[in-house]
């Protein structure tokens, strides 16, 4: 590569992507550029140290002066010495998340604005909000109809606040992470004497996994290199998987029309998989019509095609999955080797429940255990309270969730209805309510309601599927979900879920006695493993991006679970999708699976028959060679 202009990198997934920003930083360190005129951003201060003491390993010499780090560490630095410009004084304060939320229930509280009799979200889904629109550099008004609409109506209170929020920051002289992006590049777009002296300073601007950096950080970097131009920048388009965080695919799609003179180099060989998984992968991706084409091509020797296994339904998904992983652990397979890969949390439902029966210890990477989630809890708290009128433990829990019942309230009234032989009729008792404190009333109210419409079901009828419905969609619940909760949406496909997989036991006593024993042997194996790491992953295929694994699961490969039916409604959905599916499949070092349940099964509609992902549909045809098929088929399901 020559020293100076725009270079685009194109690393496809596993072609030593590091490798070449190290060499990159060692060869212009050796060709006599000094330290301190180097700029590398990464999306990681790991990244970037674990880069920089490479460069220090091949060069046997120091690199503390390159300025290197995440675009908030390189923004805090610039800031450091110039924020006073904007207005801040230089020895500004950085806020954390929980620093955020109190500063934006300070100004909920200074408008008067109550967000728990206003059924208003909560300070954290409102810093989301925030945050997002200045990430994406969206409206308000605008983030809210497309991600929030259920909240649009509150447009006016979410504006008031969050520009009190920006006031208040101002005022006590800190900034929130978004802010350190925002205000670097206002003040490189504001001030052009210092723009001039900075981007003079920093001769050569790298930046590292470009296709996930949002409209500001991508505006950085242009503004920081507009003086010589020597800025590479380094991704991969068919990786472009994080448009809900914010990052915008246009900026490394539509590189080389902002720099037309611009160089572009393919990394196209994979060191990771072998040439069957690949052929696989590629055979996949062409189907995007928005990307650079380009063609993993593999170093290993030939392989095992991957496997589609179609499966009767999850629970033979589940059990194949864990008798395969048992067998691959039996012939001498580490555990940590092996991992199970899905579109979203909900999906490794079943998978874990397998797990746990069978001993095979594993490490969620995808967020905590599925039974041990706040909202599943939350709603077999009602379940309980069925089942046990006396169960105090659901009681606290259910109770709490209800607005200005705090701990000594939740006493109170624990106390009256723990003297009751059922406190499910107490609760309905004018006697009750007249212990409840004034400003409690209105909550208990709604609890009374949301128990009454559970109670109003037919003993027949309360099935967990069915509370789940009602809870959902006749309560509140799906507005409690929305406002405590960014990513409530998913959430209730959790609860959704939950209630088709409770359809296989006989009743809802059974249901619940089965998660309790579940989730205690769970605690019991945690215990049990706690020192050791040889654990099975699962992982959604967003937190498995960057890894490998010799053996790859990938399950729920059934249309609208990958692609998920939600993300298609997304403008460019359909393309994220599938370089969510491409990102699953070059995790997989040796051994790639793909499987599906053929039947999916619940209460309210029965079987129901399952389509194969249509990125498998599309790619099955298209080798008619049978030593070029991208993958074996295996049935696993019984005749009707």
């Amino acid at each position: 590569m020559e020293a100076g202009g725009p270079l685009l990198v194109l690393a496809g997934a596993g072609s030593g992507k590091t490798r070449t920003l190290t060499y990159r930083v060692a060869r212009l360190l050796e060709s006599g550029v000094p330290p301190d005129r180097i700029l590398l951003a990464t999306f990681t201060n790991k990244a970037a140290r674990s880069m920089l003491g490479r460069v220090e390993t091949i060069l046997n010499s120091y690199t503390g002066k390159i300025l290197g780090g995440t675009f908030h560490h390189i923004a805090h630095v610039l800031l450091r010495s110039h924020a006073f410009r904007l207005g801040y004084k230089n020895n500004f304060t950085i806020v954390d998340s929980e620093d955020s939320r109190q500063l934006i229930s300070t100004c909920m509280a200074e408008l008067k604005i109550d967000p728990k009799l206003a059924k208003f979200p909560r300070s954290n889904v409102i810093a989301e909000m925030i945050g997002l629109a200045l990430n994406t550099q969206s409206t308000l008004e605008d983030l809210l109809q497309t991600r929030y609409p259920f909240f649009l109506h509150l447009l006016t209170e979410i504006n008031q606040i969050a520009c009190l929020y920006v006031q208040k920051k101002k005022d006590l002289s800190v900034m929130d992470f978004d802010d350190l992006l925002c205000n670097c590049r206002t003040l490189l777009i504001e001030y052009p004497d210092l723009l001039g002296k900075l981007s003079a300073r920093f001769e050569h601007v790298l930046v590292d996994e470009y296709q996930d950096t949002n409209i500001i950080q991508a505006d950085m970097v242009d503004l920081l290199a507009s003086t010589h131009k020597n800025l590479m920048v380094v991704g991969d388009d068919s990786q472009s998987i994080y448009s809900f965080r914010g990052a915008d695919f246009s900026n490394i799609i539509n590189f080389p029309d902002r720099y037309p003179d611009c160089k572009i180099f393919k990394l196209e060989t994979n060191y990771r998989s072998t040439p069957q998984i690949l052929h696989l992968a590629n055979l996949s991706i062409t189907n995007n019509e928005k990307q650079f084409p380009k063609e993993l091509r593999a170093v290993r020797k030939s392989g095992m095609r991957p496997v589609m296994v179609s499966a009767q339904n999850v629970v033979k998904q589940a059990d194949f999955v864990a008798q395969r992983i048992t067998e691959l652990s039996r012939g001498g397979v580490p555990l940590k080797e092996i991992a199970v890969l899905y579109r979203a949390h909900y999906h490794s439902m079943e998978l874990q429940m397998e797990f746990v029966r069978r001993d095979i210890p594993f490490d969620i990477r995808s967020g905590i255990r599925f039974f041990e989630q706040a909202h599943i809890k939350d709603v077999t708290s009602y379940m309980r309270i069925i089942i046990n009128p006396q169960d105090e433990l659901a009681w606290r829990r259910l109770l709490i969730m209800y607005p200005k019942i705090g701990r000594v309230t939740l006493e109170k009234l624990w106390k009256y209805l723990a003297q009751e032989a059922n406190p499910l009729e107490a609760i309905f008792r004018d006697e009750f309510m007249e212990i409840i404190p004034k400003q409690a009333k209105p909550g208990i109210a709604d609890c009374r309601k949301t128990i009454q419409a559970l109670l109003d079901l037919p003993p027949q009828e309360r099935t967990p599927e069915k509370i789940i419905e009602v809870l959902l969609n006749k309560t509140g619940y799906r507005n409690y979900l929305q406002n405590n909760y960014s990513d409530a949406s998913s959430r209730e496909d959790d609860l959704i879920s939950l209630g088709n997989f409770s359809a296989k036991f006989a009743g809802m006593e059974d249901f619940l006695n089965e998660l309790a024993l579940l989730t205690n042997m769970a605690r019991e194996e945690d215990h049990e493993e706690h020192q050791k790491e040889d654990k099975v992953v699962l992982s959604t295929i967003h937190q498995a991006k960057g890894l490998e694994w010799a053996y790859v699961f990938l399950i729920w490969c059934a249309d609208g679970m990958i692609p998920l039916q939600r993300a298609l409604k997304e403008p460019g959905g359909e393309e994220e999708e599938r370089r969510l599916f491409y990102v699953a499949v070059t995790r997989a070092k040796d051994q790639l699976y793909l499987s599906s349940p053929v039947i999916d099964y619940t209460r309210s509609s029965g079987a129901l028959t399952l389509s194969p992902s249509r990125f498998i549909r599309e790619v099955a045809p298209l080798s008619a060679q049978d030593d070029m098929r991208p993958f074996e088929h295996w049935t696993l399901y019984d005749e009707y």
